[in-house]
């Protein structure tokens, strides 16, 4: 298994990053740490959070970040891990928020609860309709000048919004996006597939996908509507997958798996590691037998055939 670069950066990773949007919301802190042992026990390293993470449960103040900051303290691991997160969404603000004023005063916030004095990925959360892009891409240059973030990405851009960055980090001499993080997976393709994948394969930005599973709905485990309303996690989630093309997905997943052995979960995170200009998906986990997949899940090599038919399936 081989590393993958992120863009044109100095950070190297397996094609798995453990997300944590999950840890907050449902996830406690006992089994955060052991989730997160578990996932480094296997020799991965990237771990994606967000300072929004998981404040839509009342009563949770980025809690996501709090808890990975007080594992990397109890571990002593800092310089075993790298650590991506996010700034941008509404925090209490009333808006999505990419000003420079914004991000120099989050970053602090992010470093204070991640118990750290860099992090390793800064990415932009959500485009920022009311700050020009130059604005958000000469504050997180401030921020890699300061030893503050090591190097950015940015997330939820379409190719008009990542185009535009680019050239504005080109022509000022700014840090660069070189990562891009949007959803995608063997349902749901249209928010990386086409020409954005082309931009990023054209100039060497990778792609950290969330959602690689469709909200669970690739795990196999949801097979009919009625299957959604056995699991609090599933209900209301993943209704919008079962029709045809959710179907022809499944029963491609399940011949897949008849081939190689390999459950529905990691032949869908394989799926996504192999399309070109994609580094890794992003996949959470609530159990230490949870990670056991995904680490498979990174190890697996899909044949020219198993993709061809998995592909064809989603089309």
């Amino acid at each position: 298994m081989a590393k993958r670069r992120l863009g044109r950066s100095q950070l190297f990773i397996d094609p798995i990053v453990l997300g944590t949007n999950v840890i907050g919301a449902g996830v406690d802190e006992k089994t955060s740490f052991d989730v997160l042992d578990a996932f480094t026990a296997e020799g991965f390293t990237a771990i994606d959070t967000a300072d929004s993470y998981s404040r839509w449960i009342p009563g949770n103040d980025s809690e996501s970040e709090k808890v990975i900051g007080r594992w990397i303290k109890a571990r002593g691991n800092r310089d075993k891990v790298l650590v991506f997160t996010k700034v941008g969404s509404d925090m209490g603000q009333g808006h999505r928020d990419l000003s420079a004023r914004w991000i120099m005063e989050e970053v602090e916030h992010s470093l204070k609860r991640l118990q750290t004095d860099y992090i390793d990925l800064y990415q932009s959360h959500w485009p920022d309709p009311n700050t020009p892009q130059e604005e958000t891409l000469e504050a997180h240059d401030r921020l890699v000048k300061a030893g503050k973030v090591r190097f950015i990405g940015t997330s939820n851009h379409d190719v008009s919004l990542l185009s535009e960055a680019l050239e504005i980090s080109r022509r000022r001499g700014f840090a660069r996006y070189d990562t891009i993080q949007n959803e995608f997976n063997l349902y749901s393709r249209g928010k990386f597939s086409g020409a954005l994948q082309e931009l990023c394969v054209k100039e060497e930005v990778s792609g950290i996908h969330y959602f690689g599973l469709a909200r669970g709905f690739l795990t196999g485990k949801y097979r009919k509507p009625e299957d959604a309303a056995k699991s609090h996690r599933g209900k209301g989630v993943v209704d919008n997958y079962f029709n045809d093309k959710g179907f022809r997905i499944l029963a491609a997943l399940d011949k897949v798996s008849a081939r190689t052995g390999a459950a529905p979960t990691e032949i869908a995170l394989a799926w996504v590691a192999a399309q070109p200009g994609v580094a890794a998906p992003i996949a959470s986990a609530t159990s230490v037998e949870q990670v056991k997949s995904l680490a498979r899940g990174a190890r697996l090599t899909l044949s020219a055939e198993d993709l061809k038919e998995l592909t064809d399936a989603g089309n």
